[in-house]
């Protein structure tokens, strides 16, 4: 059985006491989080967040990607959130690896050359990082200058956020 066949009987197991079907388009607490794709970090717990509270945007590095961008756009003109906060973590992927040797490694190993994605964003300074992120969000032109925007840094074997100033 593939794993996608596996995650298919788990919904079906799922959907007999399915009881979300009623909550709001719009998240109740009225935040959007940007965070990495890491497979270790379930931030709805971490951040204590219940199905309905907000929007997740989740990618590899958690970078303000124009994806990520567009997706806080329409979290907020669309759908009414009032506050973004972008999560980076210790021991990410993309912390270990430098753009070009990516690059290189992809086209090794495939033969080929890609035009996309132009970027991966490795990155070599979790801090760093995360100011560029939220100053990547704070800056664009469609993002209001009411809107706070704020980040952080999860520590993968603690489970604790620390805010970066």
């Amino acid at each position: 059985m593939s794993v996608a066949d596996e995650l298919l009987k788990a919904n079906q197991e799922f959907v007999k006491n399915f009881n979300l079907g009623d909550l709001a388009v719009k998240p109740r607490r009225r935040v959007a989080v940007l965070a990495c794709m890491d497979s270790r970090i379930l931030f709805e717990r971490c951040l204590g967040l219940a199905p309905g509270d907000a929007h997740m945007i989740r990618n590899a590095g958690g970078i303000a990607t124009d994806d990520a961008l567009r997706s806080l756009i329409v979290s907020h003109h669309l759908l009414d959130t009032q506050e973004f906060i972008i999560i980076n973590h210790t021991d990410c992927g993309l912390l270990k690896v430098k753009e070009y040797e990516l690059r290189a490694k992809l086209r090794g190993k495939m033969g080929s050359d890609a035009n996309e994605p132009a970027h991966f964003f490795a990155f070599d300074d979790l801090e760093k990082n995360v100011r560029e992120q939220v100053q990547r969000v704070k800056s664009h032109p469609w993002i209001p200058k009411h809107i706070p925007v704020r980040g952080f840094i999860y520590d993968v074997k603690t489970g604790r956020l620390s805010e970066v100033k």
